[in-house]
């Protein structure tokens, strides 16, 4: 006999539990919360300078400032050659494809440990957090490849000898996997960070030590040549196969390699699923350990 006040489990109108498939991007429930998400990125774009001197010109100081000083150490001082591409537009191009990637994972692999509070009090669907983070980034990198463009118009007009080829029509596909690859492996970080805090700390360093092997203050074939032993670390990197490719698509110079693309196409994938997995997998109990 039930007392006053209870109810038997069929009486219950929602029944929130956790997802049993660690593949499922839910992304039915996701839509139903687009209201949210479009929130989000609202959120991410209007916070993050609303306090600051400059604001979003911090978007176009920091890849301009970057390219500045690569060239001067990088071209000049190591006297690393791009060929007949200026080295300022050839370093800004890797650069701008590089900070959507490096601002996709930063800000995603906190994700548990930034939102605990709003986790931890309401419910909606967690991967709207991520995807929010690789949405709002498209607003910083579009800012940073109008300034591309600006240079890149700049220096055309001065006879530099540099253009546009067939392949720019893959130049989204480009983006999308940057974004894909920072938030596969954001999520995978993010995961992690819910149970040893420690690894935030080594996010930083991590990143700049992948930045000199993924080839965005040099062409590729210059680290081949220069250390074929380790090319390997470069070559199969799937970041500095889009750099390269963005480097060509954009400016002309060095190569796509099918065979690299549909390699990258592979490990992109292979990430986000593996991010996915482990992401759901840690939303389950990760209010235990934050």
């Amino acid at each position: 006999m039930l007392k006053s006040g209870e109810h038997t489990k069929d009486e219950w109108l929602f029944e929130i539990t956790p997802k049993n498939n660690l593949l499922s991007l839910n992304l039915k429930e996701v839509w139903q919360y687009r209201d949210l998400l479009f929130l989000f990125v609202k959120r991410d774009i209007v916070t993050v300078y609303k306090q600051t001197i400059l604001g979003p010109l911090w978007y176009l100081i920091q890849p301009l400032f970057t390219s500045v000083i690569f060239t001067l150490i990088f071209n000049n001082v190591a006297n690393i050659s791009t060929g007949t591409v200026p080295p300022f537009l050839f370093n800004l191009a890797g650069i701008t494809i590089w900070n959507y990637f490096k601002e996709c994972l930063n800000a995603t692999s906190s994700t548990f440990t930034s939102n605990a509070g709003i986790f931890g009090k309401v419910y909606f669907p967690r991967m709207i957090m991520p995807l929010s983070v690789v949405i709002s980034n498209l607003l910083k990198f579009s800012i940073q490849l109008f300034i591309f463009a600006a240079f890149f118009l700049y220096f055309y007009m001065n006879g530099a000898p540099i253009s546009l080829n067939s392949y720019v029509v893959l130049f989204p596909l480009m983006v999308l996997i940057m974004g894909l690859l920072g938030l596969g492996l954001g999520m995978i970080i993010s995961s992690m960070v819910t149970k040893y805090r420690d690894l935030k700390i080594l996010i930083g360093f991590g990143l700049q030590l992948l930045m000199y092997v993924s080839a965005v203050m040099y062409p590729v074939s210059f680290f081949v040549e220069k250390l074929p032993k380790y090319a390997w670390i470069v070559k199969y990197n799937p970041l500095s196969f889009v750099i390269e490719a963005v480097r060509y698509m954009l400016l002309n110079t060095g190569e796509f390699n099918t065979n690299m693309f549909v390699y990258t196409l592979i490990s992109t994938t292979v990430i986000l699923l593996s991010g996915i997995i482990i992401f759901n997998k840690a939303e389950k109990n990760f209010i235990d350990t934050v």
